[in-house]
C-alpha cells in the first residue's frame, strides 16, 4: 500500500520529489484513530509557498488511489485510512502462500562476515557475553532474512601476556587432573590465584612475560600447554552455545593472525604511514583529534589494532565479505574509529563497509557487573537457573503439558535472550531473573503464550472450510492486519538500524493486538470463522519467525 500511495502521491507533487523519497517518508499515525498512514507536508511549504496545513488539505481533496476508504487533512499531515478487506486480501494471502518465507528478501548476492561473542579462552563465560553472543545471532539471522550470506565468526581472545600468566601459574599450583575435571574453573583459579600472589612477587609477572616470550617463539612446552587450555576452553564454550541454540561457521581467533601481521606492518610502512613514537610504532590520526593508532610496541610486539587490521583483510580478501560487522561494546568504539581510519588512509575503498554494532553493559543492582577477584556471574548458571523456573512455572500452570522439559527449555532460554533484545542496544540493560520470566508484559514468555494460544485455536480448527474472501473485515481487524502488513519494513528497519530491539518490539505489539482481538471477538464457531482463522494463522506465522529472528523458539504448546 505504502508503495501505491507513493505512485499516487507523485502525480500530485511537484517533479523534483522522487517517488522513493515520498514513499521514505509516509510513516505510521502516532493514534490509530488518525489513520494507517499519513504523509507530511512541512518539507514541501517552501517550494510550494503555502502553509503545510493547506497543502495537505489540496492533497486530500484531490487523491484516488485503490485500497485507500478514506483521506483526511490533520493539521499538515495527508492522513490514509485503508480499506481493510482488500488490504487483508493482499498480506493474508501473501503470508499464508510464503509462510516462514514472508518479508525475506531477494537474495543481494552479497556477504556479511559478523563478528561476535568473542570469549577468552581459560576464562569463565560469563554474563558479560550475553549480549555480544545474542546481538549478533539476532544480527546474522536479521542479514540472512535481508538477503545476505553470512559468515559467522567468533574472534576467540586466545593469545597475548594473559596465557603466559596462565602457563605460569599452572606450573607453579596447576593440577591436571582437576584440570581435566573442571578446565574453565580450574584455569581461572590459577589466573586469580597468580594476579593475587603477583601483588607482593613481581618475579612472577617476569615468569609470564617469559612463558608468553616462549609460546611465541614456538617453544615446545609452552605451545603444548596453550593448544590444551584453548581446547578445553572451546570444549565448555561449545556446551553453553549448544544450550543457547548459537552457532558460528569460524572461531578464528587472535592467533590465526600472527602470521598474517607482517604483511599489514609492511602496508603500512610502505604508504609512509608508521611514525616513531616513545619507541613504539603509530599511525597518527591528529587532524581527527583522535589518539595514535599503536601498531607495534617498542619491543616489536603487535597489538590488537594489527590483528583487527590483518583480520579485517582476511575477511575480505579471503572470505570475499562486502560488509564487515563487529558486535562489540561501546568501550571499543574509539579503537574501531581508528581501525576504519586506518584502512581508509591505506587506500581501501571498502573502509566505508566496516561496521562497528555497540551496546551498552549488563547492569546489575545498577552496577557493572564485576570480573574482578574471581567473582563472575556464570552465563550458564543464569541460563540454567532460568530453565528451572520455567520448569517450575509450567508445573504449576500446566503440569499435563506434553514436553515439558523442551517447553521450559525454550521458555527459559527465551526469556533471557528477550529481556536483553528488546532494549535498544546500546542502553545499559539491568539483569533480573523475575521480571525476564514474567507471563506479562514486555517480556519473551508473554509473546511465546500468545502463539501457542494462538496456535492452539488452530489445532481446534483443523478441518474446518477454508477462507474465499475477507470482506467481513472492519475495524476490529484494522490493527492486527495493519501490524501483519507492517513486518517486512520492521525487518529492513532492524537490518538499516542494526537493531534487533525493533523486531522485539514489534512482537509484542503484535501478540498485544492479537490478545486484544481475541478477548473481543470470537473466532471459533462464527459465521466468519475461515476469514478468522486465516488472521490467526498469519498471526501464528509472523510470530514465529519474529521470535526466530531474536534466536527464540516458539513453542505450539504452554
Amino acid at each position: 500500500m505504502k508503495q501505491h500511495i507513493a505512485q499516487a502521491l507523485k502525480e500530485q507533487l511537484p517533479p523534483h520529489l522522487a517517488e522513493h523519497d515520498i514513499e521514505q517518508l509516509l510513516e505510521a499515525p502516532r493514534f490509530q484513530e488518525q489513520g494507517d498512514l499519513a504523509f507530511p507536508c512541512f518539507r514541501l511549504a517552501k517550494a510550494l509557498r503555502k502553509n503545510p496545513a493547506q497543502i495537505a488539505a489540496e492533497l486530500a481533496e484531490s487523491f484516488t488511489c485503490s485500497g485507500v476508504q478514506e483521506v483526511k487533512a490533520i493539521g499538515g499531515y495527508v492522513n490514509f485510512y485503508f480499506h481493510i478487506p482488500t488490504q487483508a486480501e493482499s498480506v493474508l494471502s501473501e503470508i499464508l502462500a510464503k509462510g516462514a518465507d514472508y518479508g525475506t528478501a531477494a537474495s543481494k548476492g552479497e556477504i556479511i562476515a559478523i563478528d561476535f561473542s568473542s570469549p577468552n579462552i581459560a576464562k569463565p563465560f560469563s554474563m558479560g557475553h550475553l549480549r555480544s553472543t545474542v546481538i549478533g545471532q539476532s544480527m546474522s539471522l536479521i542479514s540472512a532474512k535481508s538477503g545476505y550470506q553470512v559468515e559467522k565468526i567468533n574472534h576467540l581472545g586466545d593469545w597475548g601476556t594473559q596465557f603466559g600468566k596462565l602457563m605460569a601459574a599452572y606450573t607453579h599450583w596447576g593440577n591436571e587432573e582437576l584440570v581435566k575435571a573442571d578446565p574453565i574453573t580450574e584455569l581461572h583459579k590459577l589466573y586469580v590465584r597468580f594476579h593475587d600472589e603477583a601483588t607482593n612477587n613481581e618475579n612472577l609477572n617476569e615468569q609470564g612475560r617469559s612463558w608468553f616470550k616462549m609460546l611465541e617463539d614456538g617453544d615446545e612446552q609452552a605451545v603444548r600447554l596453550w593448544t590444551w587450555f584453548r581446547d578445553v576452553s572451546l570444549d565448555a564454550f561449545e556446551q553453553i552455545y549448544e544450550l543457547m541454540g548459537v552457532s558460528f561457521d569460524s572461531y578464528q581467533g587472535e592467533a590465526f593472525y600472527n602470521d598474517k601481521m607482517h604483511e599489514v606492518v609492511e602496508k603500512l610502512d610502505e604508504s609512509g604511514l608508521l611514525e616513531e613514537s616513545d619507541g613504539a610504532r603509530v599511525v597518527r590520526l591528529d587532524e581527527l583529534n583522535l589518539p595514535p593508532c599503536l601498531i607495534q610496541k617498542s619491543d616489536g610486539a603487535t597489538l590488537y589494532a594489527t590483528r583487527d587490521l590483518a583480520a579485517a583483510y582476511y575477511r575480505v580478501n579471503t572470505l570475499k565479505a562486502d560488509k564487515l560487522f563487529y558486535v562489540v561494546g561501546n568501550e571499543q568504539s574509539l579503537h574501531f574509529k581508528q581501525l576504519k581510519e586506518v584502512l581508509k588512509r591505506l587506500g581501501e575503498n571498502w573502509a566505508d563497509e566496516l561496521t562497528h554494532i555497540p551496546f551498552g553493559m549488563m547492569l546489575k543492582d545498577g552496577k557493572k557487573m564485576s570480573t574482578r577477584k574471581g567473582k563472575v556471574v556464570l552465563l550458564e548458571n543464569v541460563l540454567k537457573e532460568s530453565i528451572e523456573l520455567a520448569a517450575k512455572t509450567i508445573e504449576e500452570k500446566n503440569p499435563s503439558l506434553p514436553d515439558k522439559e523442551k517447553v521450559a527449555k525454550q521458555v527459559g532460554i527465551g526469556a533471557v535472550f528477550f529481556h536483553d533484545l528488546k532494549v535498544f542496544r546500546q542502553n545499559d540493560v539491568e539483569f533480573s531473573l523475575e521480571n525476564m520470566l514474567r507471563f506479562e508484559g514486555e517480556t519473551g514468555p508473554y509473546v511465546q503464550y500468545t502463539h501457542a494460544r494462538a496456535s492452539a485455536i488452530l489445532r481446534k480448527a483443523e478441518g474446518q472450510s477454508t477462507v474465499e474472501s475477507f470482506s467481513s473485515f472492519g475495524e476490529a481487524e484494522r490493527p492486527l492486519v495493519q501490524l501483519l502488513a507492517a513486518f517486512p519494513d520492521k525487518i529492513a528497519q532492524a537490518f538499516h538500524q542494526l537493531d534487533p530491539s525493533i523486531i522485539a518490539k514489534y512482537v509484542v505489539q503484535t501478540a498485544q493486538a492479537f490478545n486484544q482481538y481475541y478477548a473481543h471477538e470470537a473466532i471459533l464457531n462464527h459465521e466468519h470463522s475461515a476469514e478468522r482463522l486465516a488472521l490467526v494463522k498469519a498471526v501464528v506465522t509472523v510470530l514465529d519467525e519474529g521470535l526466530r529472528l531474536l534466536g527464540l523458539e516458539a513453542p505450539e504448546e504452554m
